[in-house]
């Protein structure tokens, strides 16, 4: 037996047939005829219309309580936790009837979730649980070595918040853990926001190591969890056709990243876009760190880059990284046309022969609407786009093949050319 097995299995062993197992005393949540089958071929999700309501009225429940989720037949279909305010009534946490929700068995999937981190990466900075892609929907946890922050954006996540947190300190032993509990996902579950140490203590800011490189990223103050490790693969794919490229336009560049990575050690120049002071703050320093000449330009995107088409300024290598434009699946018309407008500006920065790096993190846009625009906004400035190099999440960010949702970034590099 592994150390990972051990943790789960010497806490909850299958006796003989008349011992009681684990999770026999949570309350059934009933689904109704054939509602089974998506859960069966691997989903993770019950709809609240999947629901057997007259058996198990979702009224009954508290927001984040642990069920059994059984089928219409009452065969045992997994454990998990119930919101009866949302869409998304439940979510499965365990299909293993020994195993029901617990601190043994959030050890267990951050063991699993650790071996593949390792197997990926040599430094510990990563996202080390991604939600329904390592059997924990509802958790996100980022590393910073021994520093973690933490998200839990359930009303079934919350509810385990102790568990989540003396799990982590099994495991790990931190020096600190930060639960930065402010992301919308909250809102629409009905939980409030809140940012606080849960152990340990936080730096206000960590070091962030990738290619050789240093970055300071903000922890309760920065965006997300701190740091964007989902675009590590994309900046190392992409960036090694960009040695010769010596200026660099790095729009909602945030820390800089991509456009001090591509700079880096070569002598390039960095313009970085950013709407947020604080982001373009530390950017200038993130970029002084790793002697990289630097300007930060704090604006809308939009209003910038229209500015630097207008003066004429053009640059080798420009890069597009925006938050999603796509939150929900009504705003798909809109968030298309930012997307165009987008990538239309960005076209008109580049050089004769430049390279331009396009961005989404959307879930709800197609990956070949990103592709739409790049055609459509290097017509529109009578130029040609070549795609040479495409990409996604990075491996800490595993997509669960049963839910398009856990596969949300896409990326592509194109090179622009003159008509």
């Amino acid at each position: 037996m592994t150390r990972r097995d051990a943790d789960i299995s010497s806490d909850a062993e299958q006796g003989d047939s008349d011992e009681v197992l684990p999770g026999a005393d949570l309350a059934p949540l009933k689904l109704k005829r054939d509602e089974e089958r998506r859960l069966s071929a691997g989903h993770l999700w019950v709809y609240s219309n999947e629901i057997d309501t007259a058996a198990t009225p979702l009224g009954g429940f508290g927001a984040g309580q642990p069920v059994a989720i059984r089928s219409a037949k009452d065969k045992f279909m997994g454990y998990g936790y119930v919101n009866p305010h949302s869409l998304i009534a439940a979510r499965i946490l365990s299909r293993d009837v020994r195993h029901s929700p617990s601190k043994s068995l959030i050890v267990h999937r951050l063991n699993v979730a650790l071996a593949l981190r390792e197997r990926c990466y040599s430094r510990p900075f990563y996202r080390l649980a991604y939600g329904e892609a390592d059997g924990l929907p509802g958790l996100v946890v980022d590393r910073y070595d021994d520093v973690f922050v933490v998200q839990l954006g359930t009303a079934g996540m919350e509810v385990l918040r102790e568990e989540v947190l003396a799990a982590l300190l099994q495991v790990f032993k931190p020096r600190g853990v930060l639960f930065k509990n402010d992301s919308a996902a909250r809102e629409a579950e009905g939980l409030p926001s809140y940012i606080e140490v849960a152990a340990g203590t936080v730096p206000d800011e960590v070091l962030v190591e990738e290619a050789g490189l240093s970055f300071a990223a903000p922890l309760a103050g920065g965006q997300k969890t701190g740091w964007f490790y989902d675009q590590a693969a994309n900046r190392e794919q992409f960036l090694r056709y960009a040695s010769g490229a010596a200026r660099i336009l790095d729009v909602c560049g945030y820390l800089g990243a991509w456009g001090i990575r591509a700079a880096a050690g070569r002598g390039a120049h960095v313009t970085m876009v950013d709407s947020s002071a604080a982001a373009c703050e530390h950017a200038t320093a993130n970029a002084a760190r790793n002697n990289v000449p630097f300007e930060a330009l704090r604006g809308d995107a939009f209003d910038v880059l229209t500015g630097l088409a207008e003066a004429r300024e053009r640059f080798d290598l420009v890069i597009i990284d925006p938050p999603a434009f796509i939150k929900r699946r009504k705003d798909l018309p809109k968030g298309i046309a930012a997307y165009r407008r987008l990538t239309q500006l960005a076209v008109q920065c580049t050089g004769r022969d430049a390279l331009l790096v396009s961005c989404s993190c959307s879930h709800h846009l197609p990956a070949e609407e990103l592709d739409a625009a790049l055609q459509r906004g290097a017509r529109h400035a009578s130029r040609q786009a070549q795609v040479i190099s495409v990409g996604g999440q990075a491996p800490d960010h595993p997509v669960h093949p049963a839910i398009p949702e856990t596969r949300y970034l896409k990326a592509l590099l194109a090179r622009i050319t003159p008509d």
